[in-house]
């Protein structure tokens, strides 16, 4: 059908694109490509990875959705959260499930040959969404001529362990090249307070931050999961979960199955 469009109304320099494309396939990547279109992805395995292994395998799982073929396939790709309603506002978590291929319960969701290196899961959220909003040149770059539209993590992205990934936070950010907010180091620059967060039942007015990983060493870093696994003295450093053996006792799938992939084949939670 695109192809028969295009034929009769060339596609060429219109940025069209397809949303989410979890479990699209090759060879529907392959026509994307020839017709010089985008998928726009979202990090909604990171939260639903481990509901979507229960239900269809973790073979199925591996490339869902295959992001590294997309982008070797020449198609133009970006990451986002679909106005929120896919997945969370935080870049951080799409950025640790992109880079680590594991969800926010630690499960090891895609083999490493599926994921990406920094640079490229940056990218995603950066220069290339300007293809999708035809502001290519404009922004998502630091260069002359472009918005100055920057952050500061709190954490060098590039070099720090890839568990800390998605409990980095802001601790300046700039929009337009002026500083609208400053935490940490540049707390002097924040010269006005952060307007509370929309809807009003969001759990970020009450707790602060991101889930309540707002904290002075690091957004997370003193929180219950992240305690235990630091801590955790076992000799079973799991094939999935390493030793964050909590994810596996309290997900649905089925660890109990010792013949299962999660039992004695893939997870050695079970034996704690």
């Amino acid at each position: 059908m695109f192809e028969k469009v295009n034929q009769d109304i060339p596609l060429a320099g219109l940025n069209w694109f397809f949303d989410h494309a979890e479990t699209i396939s090759e060879r529907s990547i392959d026509r994307i490509a020839a017709l010089g279109g985008g998928i726009a992805t979202q990090h909604r395995m990171a939260y639903q990875g481990e509901y979507f292994v229960e239900r269809y395998g973790h073979g199925a799982a591996e490339a869902t959705p295959p992001i590294a073929k997309m982008l070797e396939k020449g198609v133009h790709v970006s990451a986002g959260t679909d106005a929120t309603r896919v997945a969370s506002y935080n870049p951080w978590v799409s950025l640790s499930w992109m880079i680590t291929g594991k969800t926010l319960g630690g499960m090891q969701l895609h083999p490493r040959h599926n994921c990406l290196d920094r640079e490229t899961a940056l990218r995603m959220w950066t220069e290339n969404v300007t293809w999708f909003s035809n502001e290519e040149g404009k922004k998502g770059r630091i260069e002359k001529s472009q918005f100055a539209d920057l952050i500061v993590p709190d954490k060098d992205f590039f070099s720090c362990a890839e568990d800390e990934i998605s409990f980095l936070t802001s601790d300046l950010t700039m929009v337009g090249g002026k500083i609208v907010y400053g935490a940490g180091p540049f707390s002097d620059f924040n010269e006005n307070d952060i307007p509370p967060a929309m809807p009003d039942w969001s759990p970020v007015r009450t707790f602060g931050g991101y889930a309540a990983w707002g904290e002075p060493e690091g957004a997370g870093k003193h929180s219950l999961r992240r305690t235990s696994i630091a801590t955790c003295g076992c000799a079973n450093n799991c094939n999935i979960h390493g030793h964050d053996h909590a994810s596996a006792w309290t997900s649905q799938l089925p660890i109990s199955d010792l013949k299962g992939f999660f039992g004695a084949l893939g997870c050695a939670c079970w034996a704690m």
